[in-house]
């Protein structure tokens, strides 16, 4: 899944690719270099960033949907507003990335459900907090992975119960949100927990603080964004051995790279499994 965010404020990328041409081309090469999906955001979800009016996110969003479907693009919309959800896939796009789990909006699963759309649910307990700024770590009672899990499974329940079809749930750990480094890697480590509960997994962990951190110089100053793309198609390859679903990526050639290598040691892993077992 490769990131297409029409905005002034992302963390990595904001104000790159306003313009609707270069947000078109970029989109394009994404395909090219492998990515299977292009997911549109019209909002940043940096902590304090400052939300945007609905008829701006509808703006931003919905006519590059239309652009996109028309060149034969794959697209997810990534948003946390029924309005836009349904504007995009009136105009074709595939998925709804509901990065609040559907939360936000209590319209938005109903809104999923009329359409018969998949949807990505996000583990994200606080959304309104953490766009005011307090994007501190929430209290996970000293369990971290057992408490998204949870948290994951109430609302795949939710979705369930809105009408959606269990085969169109696709779970994401939300790593990086209100998530210390400690958090977001033990969710890493323990993501058969989450596969566990029946659904897919997404993992967006592209170039985030964590990442950051990890790669911090001597002095302790994290790795600056641009630098971060080697070590997230690393944790690409974590998480396609682990069985995810799908990453979210800025970058799509080192984690499409990495998505191969992983398909392949999974491959001999397997023979090598079979011909022990004949």
């Amino acid at each position: 899944m490769g990131i297409l965010n029409i905005t002034v404020d992302s963390f990595s990328d904001g104000g790159r690719h306003l313009a609707f041409d270069d947000a078109v081309a970029h989109a394009r090469r994404m395909v090219a270099d492998g990515a299977d999906i292009v997911d549109v955001g019209g909002e940043s979800t940096r902590p304090g960033a400052i939300r945007v009016a609905e008829s701006d996110e509808i703006q931003r969003v919905v006519p590059l949907v239309r652009a996109l479907r028309a060149d034969g693009v794959p697209v997810s919309v990534d948003t946390m507003r029924a309005s836009v959800a349904a504007g995009a896939l009136a105009e074709g796009a595939t998925i709804v990335n509901d990065v609040s789990g559907g939360l936000a909006d209590p319209d938005m699963l109903r809104v999923v459900a009329e359409h018969g759309a998949p949807v990505v649910l996000m583990h994200w307990v606080s959304p309104d907090d953490y766009h005011a700024g307090a994007g501190g770590r929430s209290d996970y009672g000293g369990d971290v992975v057992g408490s998204v899990r949870d948290h994951l499974a109430r609302r795949a329940d939710a979705a369930l119960a809105a009408g959606i079809a269990a085969e169109d749930i696709v779970l994401d750990p939300g790593l990086g949100f209100a998530k210390d480094s400690d958090d977001n890697w033990a969710l890493l480590r323990d993501l058969d927990q989450l596969l566990d509960l029946g659904f897919p997994v997404l993992v967006a962990a592209s170039r985030k603080r964590f990442i950051g951190a990890l790669l911090a110089d001597q002095d302790g100053s994290p790795r600056e964004v641009s630098g971060r793309d080697a070590a997230t198609a690393a944790v690409t390859s974590i998480a396609a051995a682990a069985g995810a679903w799908g990453v979210r990526v800025h970058d799509v050639v080192p984690s499409a790279d990495a998505v191969r290598v992983a398909a392949a040691w999974s491959a001999g892993h397997a023979g090598r499994a079979r011909r022990a077992g004949e």
